[in-house]
């Protein structure tokens, strides 16, 4: 019997080399006739940690390695293209203590008498 192929999108990636993924599927109520959104939750091992979350990934069915995991990646199919806000906060958090740095810097080289001007000229 082939092994099943799955497309899915990875959910959580808590553990090491374990990832949670969707696949979602579109069903009909068999007696009211109403379109229902379902999803199939599957436990995949990702033997390099390759996947990460909001990713789309292929998977296959394998032998059981664990009560969850059925299931194993074959290939990351589109990177999310999510944005991580925090990191993108911090690093301009950090761009901008650098920016600081260097004007304190600049300003005790040129001698300015210990005073610092902000970006409007004002003396701080």
């Amino acid at each position: 019997m082939p092994k099943r192929v799955e497309t899915g999108t990875v959910t959580s990636a808590a553990s090491s080399k374990t990832r949670r993924v969707e696949i979602p599927r579109v069903v009909r109520h068999p007696k009211y006739g109403r379109i229902l959104h379902r999803r199939t939750v599957c436990h995949v091992h990702d033997e390099q940690d390759e996947s990460q979350p909001g990713d789309l990934v292929e998977i296959i069915e394998c032998r059981p390695r664990s009560r969850l995991k059925r299931w194993e990646l074959v290939r990351v199919v589109q990177k999310s293209q999510a944005v991580d806000l925090a990191a993108l906060r911090s690093g301009a958090r950090a761009t901008e203590m650098r920016e600081t740095a260097a004007r304190a810097e600049e300003a005790a080289a040129t001698g300015s008498a210990g005073q610092m001007r902000d970006e409007r000229g004002a003396a701080t």
